[in-house]
């Protein structure tokens, strides 16, 4: 067998060692399940063999779940068919090995979630690792999916419905002193004693059967209407999941359906249930979505996939930050965090040392949560220098320029760093809009400089946009990215234009929404509309929140380099204008589209109604909605298009992790892909013809769409 090895023991007792050779970690695959069915069925025949021990040849892990390798290309490749019988031969598989009429055991070694649990229930026995990292779960929700291999019937019949439906619907794993308290478990062990537990109790137990396999079971605290937690449980639960997903992840409603069918009838009919649910997920666009974008190609921008090869690793020991505000404040800290020295320089000591300040809020936080101890929290505070004499910043590697948004102010502070930093120290600006190839005209080497987008906070935000100048080399990409890689964030690589890629497509969604403004929507239902799509915040709250201020410098300052009409963002410049005249400028400024009274909770503004008057008629919410999905997919398609773009799977992880696209979609580009190109081609037809040329389609992208060429081959 190629994923198993059998061993017997002298006291009658089989062990199977599951490991899988070219995977770091177990994972549900065909191989393994054909193995297993084999050690089933040898055990069960074989009158030598006692009774059967599973657990993991993998150091730190049973098995991590089902093989998303595989599961992503299901959605338009297999039939509803091919995906039934897939689920049915995994839930045959555990059934057999539960009424094989000999005991079996699990020991399980370390982290067991999603198929690995579902095995580890169909076993009569489960002894876990006492070690805090081995943690069971089932997250089969967070990537659209339900748990297919029998865990949405076997858990509930084991711990009843009211304490597993928390662990289905949110997915998240159990340390083991609470799988032994809920009874997910049945002990705990140190790891090398695990095996030997196991066979103990196998022997011990000659007669082993499943609870819901005994003659008048019945589920822990009922089921059905009349169980006494059904109306918390499934019409309560169902109006949260509603509010929480706005309905657009079928996974959670599934799972509530799933669990209230299939623990009415008997364990057969149950699974039954519970595969053909899970043949519509698994069939369905959502989860293919989540797990290539969120996962799987999320999982490989964190290994650096776009890094030029050719050259060795090289994480900077000194860097300088130049402007302590939040932004560079941020970024101290989480260079610091990563043992990386910053100096930390602003024009005073005194807002060098409130930058700083930001960090000791943030490690005091920490340490009070008992999530850091005070000698890490003082060691990463000793490495952020503030600093005002750029001669201190001598010996630094990179700088990471984040000073306000002005030509004029970066061009000074580039040119004061290069003053004392060696030949090939790399520079990187933290601009969210101006261009990289003009910036870098201002540092002696181009080729060594690049842009390093952050995004605020910038110690909770995964997502980093490296922008890549005209003159930018795969030195200075690689370096930048070895950084990024360093501080255990997300990059994506985007090539130099206005806006670059996040700032563009984000200013669409902002701009819709104060379109929508002035043609006489009520504010309201363009913020609802923006949550029903799965958008975080609607566009007026977000403006607010980057102020109305900042939106009037973009339009100023593009107006003022001369750039095309369609960045200059003409579409919003009207309410910016009059929310400006007003002294509205946003939440900085205690005032914007919202209202922000002290001690209580924000309130869109009563006057916007004087400034933008209702019309008569409101249109649909799911018709705003389409509109705010619709132009940020265009501009991303326009993105690609330029080449701003060169990896679809870039946009669609900054589309979500940036700027809060939906993550249902799985971004930008897949929601395109999700509509269908010609489909998408159609409504923006459709779009254009009611609201005007920033929903036109351009040749390239109608010639895709009828060429049924998607952007991931």
């Amino acid at each position: 067998m190629q994923t198993i090895r059998l061993d017997l023991r002298q006291d009658g007792v089989a062990v199977a060692t599951i490991d899988l050779s070219d995977r770091s970690m177990n994972v549900y695959t065909p191989t393994l399940q054909e193995d297993l069915g084999k050690v089933i069925e040898q055990v069960a025949a074989d009158p030598a063999i006692k009774g059967l021990v599973l657990t993991s040849g993998k150091r730190g892990s049973f098995i991590a779940g089902g093989d998303l390798l595989d599961f992503v290309n299901v959605h338009g490749r297999d039939n509803t068919e091919q995906v039934l019988q897939r689920a049915q031969g995994w839930n045959a598989l555990h059934r057999r090995l539960e009424t094989c009429g000999k005991p079996v055991a699990c020991a399980i070694n370390g982290l067991a979630l999603g198929g690995g649990l579902e095995l580890a229930l169909a076993c009569h026995y489960r002894v876990l690792a006492d070690d805090p990292k081995a943690v069971v779960g089932l997250p089969e929700v967070k990537v659209g999916l339900l748990p297919g291999g029998g865990g949405t019937q076997r858990l509930p019949r084991l711990i009843g419905i009211p304490a597993a439906l928390p662990l289905l619907l949110d997915g998240n794993p159990v340390a083991p002193v609470k799988a032994l308290q809920l009874g997910i478990v049945h002990a705990l062990a140190p790891v090398a004693e695990l095996v030997e537990s196991a066979a103990r109790w196998v022997l011990d137990n000659p007669e082993a059967c499943q609870p819901w396999d005994v003659k008048g079971f019945k589920v822990p605290g009922g089921t059905g209407c009349l169980a006494p937690h059904a109306v918390e449980s499934f019409q309560a639960g169902t109006s949260r999941v509603s509010q929480a997903t706005q309905r657009n992840y079928p996974a959670p409603i599934a799972i509530l359906s799933c669990v209230f069918e299939g623990t009415l009838v008997p364990l057969d009919t149950g699974i039954n249930i519970e595969a053909k649910y899970f043949t519509k997920l698994l069939t369905g666009p959502v989860a293919r979505n989540l797990m290539r974008t969120m996962f799987l190609n999320k999982g490989e921008a964190d290994k650096l996939a776009r890094r030029p090869q050719d050259f060795a690793r090289r994480v900077p020991q000194k860097v300088a930050i130049l402007g302590a505000g939040m932004m560079g404040a941020g970024i101290a800290y989480c260079a610091a965090a990563a043992g990386i020295e910053a100096m930390l320089l602003d024009t005073s000591q005194e807002q060098a040392e409130r930058g700083k300040a930001y960090s000791v809020a943030l490690v005091e936080k920490a340490v009070a949560r008992g999530n850091m101890n005070e000698e890490t929290a003082q060691a990463l505070l000793a490495r952020i220098h503030p600093v005002t004499d750029y001669s201190a910043l001598a010996g630094c590697e990179l700088v990471v320029e984040a000073v306000f948004e002005s030509r004029e102010v970066k061009r000074g502070v580039t040119q004061q760093a290069a003053a004392v930093l060696a030949e090939g120290a790399l520079f990187a600006s933290n601009t969210s809009t101006l261009p990289i190839t003009g910036l870098a005209q201002a540092w002696p080497r181009q080729d060594l400089f690049i842009g390093i987008h952050f995004f605020s906070p910038v110690d909770r935000m995964p997502l980093v946009e490296v922008i890549r100048g005209q003159a930018t080399s795969d030195e200075a990409l690689a370096r930048a990215l070895d950084f990024v890689g360093a501080l255990r964030k997300t990059p994506i690589v985007v090539n130099d234009s206005p806006g670059f890629f996040t700032s563009r497509v984000f200013g669409t969604f902002v701009d819709e929404g104060m379109a929508m403004l002035e043609e006489g929507i009520e504010p309201a239902l363009i913020e609802n509309a923006a949550r029903m799509a799965g958008m975080p915040t609607g566009p007026l709250a977000i403006a607010d929140e980057v102020t109305i201020e900042l939106q009037a410098n973009v339009q100023r300052q593009a107006k003022e380099d001369g750039l095309d009409e369609r960045f200059q963002r003409q579409l919003s410049a009207g309410v910016v204008d009059r929310m400006m005249a007003l002294g509205r400028i946003g939440r900085r400024g205690g005032a914007g589209f919202y209202d922000y009274p002290a001690g209580a909770r924000k309130r869109l503004w009563p006057g916007l109604a004087e400034q933008f008057p209702p019309r008569a008629e409101q249109p649909e919410a799911e018709e705003l909605a389409s509109r705010i999905l619709v132009i940020q997919a265009l501009e991303t398609a326009r993105c690609v298009e330029e080449g701003v773009i060169e990896h679809p799977a870039d946009a669609d992880i900054g589309s979500i992790l940036g700027i809060g696209y939906p993550s249902w979609t799985g971004g930008t580009l897949s929601y395109i892909e999700t509509l269908g190109l010609p489909a998408f081609v159609a409504e923006c037809d459709r779009l254009a013809a009611l609201h005007g040329k920033r929903f036109a389609v351009s040749p390239w992208l109608r010639a895709r769409a009828e060429a049924g060429e998607p952007f991931y081959q």
